[in-house]
């Protein structure tokens, strides 16, 4: 087991290799004593080379932790972005005799378990290895083992993540825009989930019963009996990568095909499941020579709640109409703040970002270059966005370019729109949205009948003469004005109210012999104060409307 101090050294040692020396000495406490050998820096390499280079020699959290900053396009430069999708979790694999123990926690009896298990693993990262199995009733499984030690490595690394970012923050004010506490506070609830295998299968199960009714997609089956929270056993799937387009026209298959069913499964997971797979590398996605596109690693993944899809959707939607007043709103419903000194900056920003995707051609810019610019337009205001939408802005940018690479010709523009003014639809007349609407005409109609007791209290209050109000109008006479208007109103509205009740006893006692002419009278009490009433509506109506304005 590593120590926190060993651990120390060796991430001073390291960011010195790569040329951050003086990073070390500000923000690694106790560094100078940590230093036993100063390397020389490798500073022929750019700066964000030289920060991926250093991540990947750090190890799996590192790693990990940067793969999730990739996703956070709002608020690292491009460049960096780029080279961070580089960042490559491969490792040279354990022997079996050390991963065997992993599996015996589950299968104690290996024999009896399997059939056969292959000790040169499939695959091999910082995690995990996957080897291949056969169980006792002949099923081909992969078993997913985590790497011994690899629990107390990643606490250790994500308690000095933690005071590094913390140490940064407060030797550096400037970077508590970014949040950087927060960000390894989320990214260290993901890591964990990760590391549990159980949830891993569970996501799997779900994306499996929410794409059940998508054709042409595979999800494997997990095999309850041999998993855990160290080992996961599925079926295995045999496939070539999404992104090897002369592999598939080898198994008879259409490129354009494939990108047209990976691009309507991730539609369906995002914006009517609200799940999704969150990474949508080429590596995690294989063509079957059935044509079905089988999904891998199921340790990160999005979740989007109903109302969060359908303000994603209004986003989209507002981005391929070219609206900025929609696109703003839509920010504005995901909490997304905006200083008001900057608001017209960044409309005209994004205006010209809109404008350049409408009025280019597809093979200049298409719709993730347009996603950039948002994200881009973002940063540059350091203007924070919840992590949900960048998850799910990486995964739209990663399908495009799958897309694109298996089809020149894809326009993810032509093909998001109907979709997306379809879920919209669907999204209105949803239960949740009926449910919704009826909730709130329940509010308005409870807060209409509350009215006259209401009304009742403020005449009340009126009558024992506990209210104050304050004049601040020097203008008396104008206020005795209105005083006088409002008087004489309400003198002729008393009129009208003594004629309708009298007009009304004297047609009720209609069958009691009174003059002929009584009765008209009374009628003609009646229509008087129906013209009367309709009047003062039109003037209380037209006087509203001059008041607004």
């Amino acid at each position: 087991m590593v120590t926190r101090l060993q651990r120390y050294r060796q991430i001073a040692d390291v960011l010195i290799k790569y040329g951050f020396g003086i990073l070390v000495e500000e923000v690694i406490p106790g560094s100078e004593r940590l230093r036993a050998f100063r390397k020389t820096p490798e500073e022929e390499r750019s700066i964000y080379v030289r920060i991926r280079l250093a991540i990947e020699e750090l190890g799996p959290t590192y790693i990990k932790f940067g793969q999730i900053m990739s996703t956070r396009r709002e608020l690292l430069p491009p460049a960096l972005i780029e080279e961070l999708q580089k960042l490559q979790d491969r490792v040279a694999p354990l022997p079996f005799t050390e991963i065997r123990p992993v599996i015996q926690e589950y299968c104690p009896n290996l024999e009896e378990c399997f059939d056969i298990i292959e000790e040169e693993p499939v695959a091999a990262a910082s995690l995990s290895q996957v080897h291949r199995a056969v169980t006792r009733d002949g099923q081909v499984v992969a078993l997913k083992v985590q790497r011994p030690g690899i629990v107390d490595l990643i606490e250790t690394d994500l308690v000095i993540l933690q005071s590094l970012m913390t140490r940064a923050e407060s030797i550096f004010p400037d970077l508590r825009v970014y949040n950087l506490r927060g960000m390894v506070e989320e990214f260290s609830t993901q890591i964990r989930r990760e590391l549990d295998f159980t949830q891993d299968g569970m996501n799997a199960e779900r994306l499996k019963r929410n794409l059940s009714d998508v054709a042409c997609v595979k999800i494997p089956c997990i095999h309850w009996k041999i998993s855990g929270r160290r080992l996961l056993a599925m079926d295995y799937i045999e496939g070539v990568r999404i992104d090897d387009v002369a592999a598939i026209k080898a198994l008879g298959l259409f490129p354009e095909e494939i990108a047209d069913i990976g691009f309507s499964a991730y539609v369906h997971q995002i914006f009517v499941d609200g799940f999704f797979h969150g990474d949508p590398h080429p590596g995690n996605l294989l063509v079957t020579d059935q044509g079905e596109i089988a999904f891998l690693d199921y340790g990160l993944v999005g979740v989007l709640r109903p109302e969060r899809r359908r303000v994603f959707v209004e986003l989209l939607l507002a981005m391929t109409r070219t609206d900025v007043a929609g696109v703003i709103a839509a920010l504005e419903k995901l909490d997304v703040h905006i200083r008001p000194a900057d608001l017209d900056s960044v409309k005209d920003d994004l205006y010209i970002v809109l404008l350049d995707y409408r009025e280019m051609k597809l093979e200049r810019v298409n719709f993730a270059v347009t996603l950039r610019g948002l994200t881009d337009t973002l940063r540059r205001y350091h203007i924070r966005v919840p992590s949900s939408l960048m998850l799910m802005t990486k995964v739209i940018i990663m399908v495009m370019d799958i897309g694109t690479r298996l089809d020149p010709t894809f326009n993810f523009d032509q093909r998001i729109r109907p979709y997306l003014i379809e879920i919209a639809t669907q999204q209105r007349l949803s239960p949740d949205n009926l449910t919704g609407a009826v909730r709130s005409f329940m509010g308005a109609a409870e807060s209409l009948l509350a009215i006259p007791g209401n009304v009742n209290k403020a005449l009340n209050t009126l009558s024992e003469g506990t209210v104050t109000i304050e004049l601040e109008n020097h203008d008396l006479a104008e206020i005795v004005n209105v005083v006088d208007r409002t008087s004489d109103k309400i003198i002729v509205a008393l009129v009208v109210a003594a004629v309708v009740v009298g007009s009304s006893l004297i047609l009720r006692v209609a069958d009691l012999p009174i003059p002929e002419f009584v009765s008209l009278l009374a009628t003609l009490g009646y229509i008087v104060a129906v013209i009367i009433g309709f009047y003062a509506i039109y003037s209380a109506l037209r006087h509203g409307r001059t008041f607004q304005r």
